[in-house]
C-alpha cells in the first residue's frame, strides 16, 4: 500500500506540473516546490530522510556544477528542491526521458541537456556546449557521471564529465552523495519499483571545489566524498 500511495501521489504531481509546462507556466520555483512535496510523500509513509551540508552552499555564488552519484528515480525529482530556490538548475539527462509521458514536458520546460549515453565523444561535446550555455545564463547544471543508476557506488563507472564542465566554465563543482534506494527498480516499469521505508534516504552536499589543472585531484576528492558519505548513511 505504501508503494502504491507514493507512486500515485508522484504521478498526480507530475501530471499537474506537466499541464503547467504545456501552458508555459512551469518555472524554477515550481520545480523546487515539486521536489519538496515529493520528499514529503516519502516522509508520510515512514521514510527517514537526512539532508546534510546545506551550509556549504551559503557562500557559493550561482551558477555551479552539481556532481552526484545516481541511484534511483528519486533524485531526478527532488534534487532541485534540496538545492533550493537560490540555485536555478537543470539536468544532464538521457534523451529517452524527453519521450516520457508528462515527465518529458517538465524536462523540456526546465531546458534539460539530453545525451545519448551511447556515444561518449558526442555526449561530451553536447554537455560542454550546452552546459556552457546554461551556466552563462545563470543556470546550474546537475550531472550524474555514471552511465546508469547503481545501488552500489562504483568509482570506475564515475566519469570526469562534470569536472570538465566546471573547469571549462570556471565555476565551482559541488559534490553530492546520495542514497535513494528506498525507491527500488521495477520489474515491469523500471522507474516504478517498490518503496521500502526501512531504507534511509540521504543527501550529503560537500564543499565547493574550484578546478585546477586537469581536475583529476578534484575528481578524486568528489569520489572520496561520495564514498565516505555513503558509509555514514549505510551505517
Amino acid at each position: 500500500m505504501k508503494t502504491l500511495k507514493v507512486h500515485l501521489n508522484v504521478i498526480k504531481k507530475i501530471i499537474s506540473s506537466a499541464n503547467l509546462a504545456q501552458r508555459g507556466y512551469y518555472n524554477h520555483e515550481e520545480l523546487v516546490i515539486d521536489g519538496l512535496k515529493i520528499l514529503d510523500f516519502f516522509r508520510n509513509v515512514g521514510c527517514k530522510i537526512t539532508i546534510k551540508g546545506l551550509d556549504n552552499l551559503k557562500h557559493v555564488k550561482p551558477p555551479c556544477v552539481f556532481i552526484a552519484n545516481h541511484m534511483s528515480t528519486l533524485e531526478t525529482l527532488v534534487l532541485p528542491g534540496i538545492i533550493g530556490k537560490n540555485f536555478k538548475a537543470t539536468f544532464v539527462i538521457k534523451n529517452s526521458l524527453l519521450k516520457y509521458p508528462f515527465f518529458g514536458r517538465i524536462l523540456t520546460a526546465i531546458n534539460s541537456i539530453p545525451v545519448t549515453r551511447k556515444n561518449p565523444k558526442e555526449d561530451y561535446r553536447i554537455v560542454i556546449q550546452e552546459g556552457l550555455k546554461r551556466l552563462e545564463q545563470g543556470i546550474s547544471v546537475i550531472v550524474f557521471p555514471q552511465a546508469a543508476r547503481q545501488t552500489v557506488f562504483d568509482p570506475a563507472q564515475f566519469n570526469t564529465l562534470g569536472v570538465k564542465l566546471a573547469k571549462k566554465a570556471s565555476v565551482p563543482a559541488v559534490p553530492i552523495a546520495l542514497r535513494t534506494d528506498a525507491w527500488g527498480t521495477g520489474k515491469i516499469l523500471k522507474d516504478f519499483g517498490r518503496i521500502d521505508p526501512s531504507k534511509p534516504i540521504c543527501f550529503f552536499i560537500g564543499p565547493p571545489l574550484y578546478i585546477e589543472n586537469k581536475g583529476m585531484e578534484e575528481h578524486l576528492q568528489i569520489i572520496r566524498f561520495i564514498e565516505q558519505s555513503l558509509k555514514k548513511c549505510y551505517n
